[in-house]
């Protein structure tokens, strides 16, 4: 293994046949060591509710008021999944544009709250919750609003979920913002609807290479297929590797995936035989997230137990890459001190 310190980054080779090279901000290297090893010696992982798994999960996708759930239930339905910790990813503002599908997208198209309120119940569960941060991109206030929010503790950008190519000038402003505060910016990529134009990302992958990008929906998991068909939201296939998305992951160290709600379970479910293969190949590109809106945390009504519970499956005898999945990579890009 071979670890180099370049300015804020830190840069790890791994050789294991083929070369793995993650990247962090150098602010996040000692506290993720350190976390490693914590995970490594505790006899007793530190989370909520451990009797309910035996790894430590965090969850860095989940909404305030999330068609209506009241803060009370998502904090019990986090408790009963047994999450330790979870990312508030709020929406923007309420406004009439094009780019919020003239005000059908504000709420993220599911009610969901602004970064005010993800802000005020973090302060009311601090162990619990961190919070990103997020506003319309195309706004004059964009820059002002996100970098006074990211001054004052939001740990990242996101959910973006506008009508945007994901190329414009008001998207590229979004990616300047957080590669100048070291802090993530989660994007939902669904074909025709939201940041279009998957195919043309690695140029913003390459132009923004101090940029963490997070993928996640129907678009990013649908191109886990080299025969994606775009406007297929949840194909039910089987999956021919080498699509979009699995050579993204392998291609570019700023780019990484968000496994959560429908589209995320989809990808895992359609053929579990490859993604298998898919978990284990990406596990330092992975992060588990449950974006479900129900209010059990448990069963069949909550995709998010689900999720959990089928990556835990797929990777059953392969502790080091479930725990990546489930909370190291999370801790790697997210700053949640």
């Amino acid at each position: 293994m071979l670890v180099e310190i370049r300015g804020s980054e830190v840069r790890i080779t791994a050789d294991s046949g083929t070369q793995t090279r993650l990247i962090m901000k150098r602010r996040n290297f000692l506290k993720t060591t350190t976390s490693f090893a914590a995970t490594a010696t505790a006899a007793v992982p530190q989370f909520t509710n451990a009797a309910k798994s035996d790894v430590e999960i965090i969850d860095i996708h989940q909404h305030v008021n999330f068609h209506g759930r009241t803060n009370e239930v998502l904090v019990k339905h986090q408790d009963t999944m047994g999450v330790s910790k979870t990312v508030l990813l709020p929406s923007g503002g309420q406004f009439n544009l094009s780019s919020t599908n003239n005000g059908r997208a504000n709420g993220l198209a599911a009610r969901v709250f602004g970064t005010e309120a993800a802000i005020r119940l973090t302060k009311l569960h601090p162990g619990k919750f961190v919070y990103f941060c997020n506003q319309v991109p195309d706004l004059d206030s964009t820059k002002a609003d996100l970098e006074k929010w990211l001054k004052s503790g939001a740990k990242g950008i996101g959910e973006q979920k506008f009508k945007l190519e994901l190329d414009s000038k008001p998207m590229q402003l979004i990616y300047e913002i957080a590669a100048e505060f070291e802090v993530p910016v989660l994007l939902h990529f669904q074909h025709k609807s939201y940041n279009m134009g998957f195919d043309r990302l690695p140029s913003m992958l390459k132009n923004y290479p101090k940029t963490t990008f997070v993928g996640h929906a129907q678009t990013m998991w649908g191109n886990i297929d080299a025969n994606h068909k775009q406007e297929v939201m949840y194909p039910k296939t089987k999956v021919k590797p080498g699509g979009l998305t699995d050579r993204y992951l392998a291609d570019y160290e700023n780019f990484y995936g968000d496994l959560s709600a429908g589209s995320g379970q989809n990808s895992l479910t359609r053929d579990e035989e490859h993604a298998a293969g898919f978990l284990e190949r990406h596990q330092d590109k992975l992060c588990l997230g449950t974006d479900c809106a129900d209010k059990t945390g448990e069963g069949k009504g909550c995709s998010g137990a689900g999720t959990i519970s089928i990556v835990k499956r797929l990777l059953e005898g392969n502790d080091a890459a479930t725990a990546k999945i489930m909370h190291g990579n999370a801790r790697r890009i997210i700053d949640f001190d």
